[in-house]
Order: C-alpha cells, then sequence, then structure tokens
C-alpha cells in the first residue's frame, strides 16, 4: 500500500491532489491551503487540531464527494493544488535566479529541534521554531537546505498545572501516522541507514522524512529492531535522561547525522550547526578527512572552510558540556577506531576559562567553523566579548563573530485576518513584494477603522479560544473549579489586555510585574481603565527555580483581588501561540539585560500590528524605534535592578501605555494606539522577518562556503 493510502486511506478522484498538500507541511503558511482544510468541515478542522491528515481521516466520505461538487470549493482547490506543484520545483525562486551556478550544490542545516506544527512535537521553545521558521524561509526562497534533527516520539511534555500551580511533566507519545512524517528504507538495509558505536557497541540508526515546503527535513531515529531495548529509547524524548543520555542524543545527530547522509547519497557543500548540540557533525568531518589520508591541519582546514556556526544564548547553562570521564566511557572508541587521538579530540571542546576535565559543546563548534555569529546586533557583542578568550590578546572587537538578526516567517504567524486587511489594502499581489521598503511603508497608511475592527475580530477570535480551551479541561482534567477562575474565562473583550508567553526561567522574569502587588492591582481594577494579563509557558523540566517563578504567577491569576484580570494558558504550544501572539494588545517581554540573545514572540507580536514593551535587549535592542512600542529604561547600575525596572515598568503602564490606549476621540478609535500599531507592523515586516535572516545567511555564509572560499580564515587558539 502506497504511503498515501496508508495515511489517508480515502479521497475522491476529484480531490485526489489533497493527499500531497496534506503531507508536506507547506499548508502551514498557505492560508488558502488552510482556508480549503477548514472549509472542508469547520468543527472537524477545529477538533483535529488544525490537522489536515487526521481531518482527512475522520471527514465524512460523503461530505468529500459533496465537496468535490462545489464549485466554488473546487476553485480553491484547483488553486492550492497549482501552489503545492509549483514547490516541487526550486526554478523562478530567488537563490535559483540569482546564484544558478550553485543549483547543484546544498547547505546541510542541523539542529535538536525543530518546531513546525503542533502534531510534531519535537520542540521545546524558541530554538525549534526558530529553526522551524528558518527551513521554511529556505523553502520559499529555493535555498538548497537538508535539515537533520532527531526524531523524538514522545515529544518535549504535556504541561500540567496541581491546584497550587506546580507543574507536572506529562508524557504523551504522538503518532507519526497522523503526520507527514515517513520512514526512509535503504534498498538493503532497510530502516537502518548508518551505525554509530557508544559504549563500544553498535547503535543503528534510521531516519524518517518530512517535507517543509521544499526543504527536507531528516530526523534520526534509534528507535529499530536491531537495537538493544536500552538503545532503542536514546532518541525517543527531547532533552531527556540527564547529561549522558544527551551526550548520547548528540552523537547521533551530529556523528549519525552525517553517516545518514552519505548513506542516501546527499554530500553537502556547506554545514550549518544551529547550536552547540550539533557540533559532533564537525568532529565526524573531521574524521572523514582523515580517513581518506587528510593530513589533520589540512582536514581541519577543510571543515572550517564550509563550516557555520550559530550560537543562541549567553546564559552559561544553554551550552552542553561534558566530563571528560563521561566522553571515555561513552566515546572512547572514537579516538582508538577512527582515527582521532583522544587529545586531539578533546581539544576541539576545551573551554580556555574552565577546567580541562569538560568538553565544551560550544567551543567545539566555534573551533571546527569558520562563520560563527550570534542572533542579534547586540548578542553578537556580548558573545564576542564572552568568548574573546578564543582569541587571546584580540581586542574585543576584532574577534570574528558575526551576527544575524533571527527573523519569524511572515505567512505563518501574521493572521489570516491582518493578510485580508493588506490584500484590501496593497492588492493581492502585495507577498511578491516583501523586500521593497516602499511597499512596507504603504502599511503606515492602513485605515484605522479597517486596521482597528481587523484586531478587535482577532482579539475576540483569541477570547473564544481561551474559553474552549478552559471548557475541554474543565471537561478532561480539572477536578476543582477554582481552575475555571485563572483560564482565562473572566477575561473582558473591551480591556487593554497584555500577553507574556515564554519559557519560564529566572532570567526572564515573568514575576516582575508581582514586584509591587499593590500597585499592580490598582493598574490592572481600575474601573474606567481595566487592564488584564495573560501569561503562558513552561519550565524547563529540570528546572525547579522556573517551576517557582511558574507557580507564583499562577498563584496570582486565582486571587480574588485581582478580579480575574490575571490569566495563565496551560501548555503552551504552536497552536495556542499564534492565536495569543495575534489576539492581545501588547506583547510584554522583562528579560535581564544582557540575557537574551534575540527573542522572536515580539517580532510575531507585531507582524499583526501588536506593540511591545520590553527592556532593551536582543531584538529589541536594534528593533525599538519610540514609535512602534515602549522600552524600559537601561539599568543605572542599582543594586537592586528588579525593583529599579520593575518601577520603569508600573510608570510606563501608568503613564503612558493606558492612557492611550484608552484616548479615544470622537469616532471611538485610539487613534495614537493605532499609529503604533502601524509602526509595529512596519519594523517588523521590513527588518525582522526569516526571509530577510536567511538572504543574509545565504549570502554572508553560505554562498562562500558552497564557492570554497579558504581565504583570510581566523582560527581560535587550540587547533
Amino acid at each position: 500500500m502506497s504511503a498515501k493510502l496508508t495515511k489517508i486511506p480515502y479521497l475522491p478522484d476529484a480531490l485526489a491532489g489533497l493527499a500531497d498538500v496534506a503531507l508536506n507541511f507547506s499548508w502551514r503558511w498557505n492560508r488558502h491551503a488552510r482556508e480549503l482544510f477548514r472549509d472542508l468541515d469547520p468543527t472537524l478542522w477545529h477538533l483535529s487540531g488544525r490537522n489536515p491528515i487526521e481531518l482527512l481521516r475522520r471527514v465524512d466520505p460523503a461530505r468529500l464527494q459533496a465537496r468535490s461538487r462545489d464549485p466554488s470549493f473546487m476553485a480553491l482547490y484547483e488553486r492550492v493544488v497549482r501552489t503545492a506543484d509549483l514547490e516541487r520545483s526550486n526554478s523562478q525562486t530567488w537563490f535559483a535566479e540569482s546564484f544558478p551556478e550553485f543549483s547543484e550544490k546544498s547547505v546541510a542545516y542541523f539542529c535538536a529541534e525543530f518546531g513546525i506544527h503542533k502534531s510534531v512535537p519535537i520542540y521545546s521553545g524558541g530554538l525549534g521554531v526558530l529553526a522551524g521558521d528558518h527551513c521554511k524561509a529556505s523553502s520559499d526562497l529555493g535555498v538548497p537546505l537538508v535539515a537533520v534533527g532527531l526524531l523524538y516520539l514522545k515529544g518535549y511534555f504535556d504541561q500540567q498545572l496541581t491546584l497550587d500551580g506546580w507543574q507536572v511533566d506529562n508524557e504523551e507519545q504522538f503518532d507519526p501516522r497522523l503526520t507527514p512524517l515517513e520512514p526512509i528504507l535503504h534498498p538493503e538495509r532497510g530502516r537502518a541507514l548508518a551505525r554509530v558505536t557508544l559504549y563500544r557497541r553498535t547503535i543503528h540508526v534510521g531516519a524518517w522524512k518530512m517535507m517543509v515546503g521544499r526543504t527536507p527535513i531528516l530526523l534520526l531515529d534509534s528507535n529499530l529492531e536491531q537495537n538493544q531495548p536500552e538503545d532503542r529509547d536514546l532518541t525517543q524524548k527531547l532533552y531527556q535522561g540527564g547529561h549522558e543520555n544527551r551526550l548520547c542524543q548528540e552523537w547521533i545527530l551530529g556523528v549519525g547525522g552525517v553517516r545518514v547522509l552519505r548513506a542516501l547519497g546527499i554530500n553537502p557543500d556547506a554545514w550549518h550547526a544551529n547550536e552547540g548540540h550539533a557540533a559532533f557533525m564537525m568532529v565526524e568531518r573531521v574524521r572523514e578527512f582523515l580517513h581518506e589520508g587528510v593530513p589533520m591541519e589540512e582536514a581541519v582546514a577543510r571543515v572550517r572552510a564550509s563550516g557555520i556556526f550559530t550560537t543562541h544564548t549567553p546564559v552559561p547553562a544553554g551550552h552542553d558540556a561534558f566530563a571528560v570521564d563521561q566522553i571515555d566511557h561513552t566515546l572512547g572508541h572514537y579516538w582508538s577506531e577512527e582515527g582521532i587521538g583522544r587529545e586531539t579530540f578533546l581539544s576541539f571542546g576545551a573551554h580556555p576559562d574552565e577546567e580541562p576535565g569538560t568538553f565544551h559543546m560550544t567551543a567545539c563548534g566555534m573551533r571546527l567553523s569558520r562563520y560563527v555569529n550570534g542572533v542579534a546586533q547586540k548578542h553578537g557583542v556580548v558573545t564576542r566579548k564572552n568568548w574573546n578568550n578564543l582569541w587571546p590578546g584580540r581586542a574585543v572587537e576584532k574577534v570574528p563573530i558575526g551576527h544575524i538578526t533571527n527573523g519569524v516567517h511572515l505567512t505563518s504567524w501574521m493572521a489570516w485576518r491582518m493578510m485580508d486587511l493588506l490584500d484590501q489594502h496593497l492588492g493581492h499581489n502585495w507577498a511578491g513584494r516583501m523586500q521593497d521598503r516602499e511597499f512596507w511603508k504603504q502599511v503606515l497608511e492602513l485605515d484605522d477603522h479597517r486596521l482597528c475592527e481587523a484586531h478587535k475580530q482577532l482579539k475576540g477570535y483569541f477570547l473564544s479560544f481561551v474559553r474552549e480551551q478552559a471548557r475541554q479541561r474543565w471537561r478532561d482534567e480539572w477536578q476543582e473549579a477554582v481552575h475555571i477562575v485563572g483560564s482565562g474565562t473572566l477575561l473582558d473583550p473591551a480591556a487593554l489586555t497584555i500577553g507574556f508567553a515564554r519559557r519560564f526561567a529566572t532570567y526572564k522574569r515573568a514575576d516582575l510585574l508581582f514586584r509591587d502587588r499593590e500597585r499592580l492591582r490598582k493598574i490592572l481594577t481600575n474601573p474606567w481603565r481595566p487592564v488584564q494579563i495573560v501569561f503562558a509557558g513552561k519550565a524547563h523540566p529540570a528546572d525547579d527555580a522556573g517551576k517557582s517563578i511558574l507557580q507564583r504567577v499562577f498563584s496570582f491569576s486565582r486571587d480574588p483581588e485581582f478580579e480575574g484580570r490575571i490569566a495563565f494558558i496551560e501548555d503552551y504550544d504552536l497552536n495556542s501561540s499564534d492565536r495569543l501572539l495575534q489576539g492581545v494588545d501588547l506583547w510584554l517581554n522583562l528579560p535581564v539585560v544582557p540575557m537574551e540573545a534575540s527573542g522572536t514572540s515580539g517580532m510575531k507580536a507585531a507582524l499583526n500590528a501588536v506593540p511591545q514593551l520590553s527592556t532593551l535587549d536582543g531584538w529589541w535592542a536594534e528593533g525599538y524605534t519610540g514609535l512602534n512600542g515602549w522600552a524600559l529604561p537601561l539599568s543605572s547600575g542599582s543594586q537592586d535592578p528588579d525593583a529599579e525596572d520593575a518601577g520603569h515598568l508600573y510608570e510606563i503602564l501608568e503613564q503612558e501605555v493606558v492612557p492611550l490606549y484608552y484616548d479615544r476621540d470622537g469616532d471611538g478609535l485610539p487613534r495614537e494606539w493605532l499609529r503604533r500599531m502601524k509602526h509595529a507592523l512596519f519594523e517588523a515586516g521590513m527588518h525582522f522577518t526569516a526571509a530577510r535572516m536567511v538572504r543574509e545567511y545565504a549570502q554572508g555564509y553560505y554562498l562562500p562556503a558552497l564557492r570554497g572560499d579558504r581565504g583570510n580564515d581566523d582560527p581560535p587558539t587550540g587547533l
């Protein structure tokens, strides 16, 4: 039986093309494809979690037949199928037309997680969602990317909160049959495509493929019958099992990833490691050259010439480091059997400021890559300072670490309603003009009435979603009605609504708002100018400090003194994030400066004309103009910077944000607030999209690597 029939058992001949559309995640950012699936059965589309494969497996065959006889539905169907056909070719894309000489080249993009859709929960947060947007934009632009990650069949975790707000990390295995994932089969070896060695025993590695437009993502898997039971579980859970299991996962990702690509006949010309989890990929490539007889110095030079390394955080906990005795125990075969000596291997991961007893994945990635970057202008500065010692004696500003500011995939994150508004104002071909500054200036002239009405609708959709989520959780999980109070059911559609959603880590300061409880209460419960705040997000399973902050926020959402104006949305995921980002009035971000490398949630909100209030960190340090939101002043060096920032936060809310939102003219419109909304959309669309980001990677890093450019190399110490 074909893969299509296995996934989708029945479609009438007239709608057979729906299978191809559903089996490629490009529908995720094609609003016409989403409209097509929704119109097939709106209720079932909602119940399936907006999963077209599950929708097509469950829809009534009689309804399929009826829709195939509906002229308007079939016109939309033909349009969607034509677009899907175009996406099978790289012709007429930006990359193909700009660089035809590289049409046969490819770029490998390794990352530990990818966030594409809720149905494939192999992401924990910002890193994975950013990687997903990188793949989508590469597809749009025709950049010849092949992505490599791991298949975590048990995903990350589903969040459930106890009555007192403590996070419980529930495990739920997802079903690949309800996703576009397909196992890759070798004609001779079946699912076992490659082998790696761990603990001196052989681990067979398979792979699954999912198509994200033109971009294939290969997800490695050790759950094969050839492996021992304990080895089959190695790749089952994202970031599971402590340091030892993480070391195994990163070895499978890096070494296994290179070997699976070779087994499939894919030989990339540029290699991009997105964060240190993937750095073993570079070590394996050194080994390959040594195996061919290339001397060590030349092998390293060749790997560096085609290597790109991106680091995403200045937070020490975000950089994996493994004890040397763990390395010896788990990977010791590598220098005894594969040709890289132990001291050389360990030197790749030596950290200049730490004891020699650790192997640092970020140091390894930087040593074996010629092109190294942070993910925002400010983060580039911080990264050069933090890693200055890899280039000892060098002035910080001369350290060869650049930056490419993150961006978000516009058509994935902009609401349909906002796109419809741009259609009305700019014409239906506006998507082809997104690199034109003059085009984006036109959004500053959007009609105030139409913009206000569009946002009002999105806010209504969001609040309806919140109520429906509460209804379902009360039915399925909640035993006490008290949960309903803080779940958002009491939110007021007329009140200024602030959104805060991100991973609950201490430096992100989700509880900063509660520094002065009474002052916050007065802001929220003012009967003439009420304010409400919606929180969402997860703490890392091992981060008890983050869980404590989450618990504190949760407790305030249940406190009657705040009159139901604080809500916490459980189990934040890709389906709930777009609703929240599109439906709030103001986005809030409060990281400790300079701990936020980039942050992309505010960009997504801004693409829906939602201004941001944030500290001047990450992308906001370069994106804030004074017209697209608000910024907390940089710390004056106070002994209690949290208290200082909280004071500024309350002051900005009381004196600027709240008055501006409620300042209405004779038509009932907040004209100055709408001006901020337009500028938020303008700045995000002009400067902070994934298309701009991928173009910069392609022109600045991928093309030199594809050309084999080895001039002016500036390697760090230790090589």
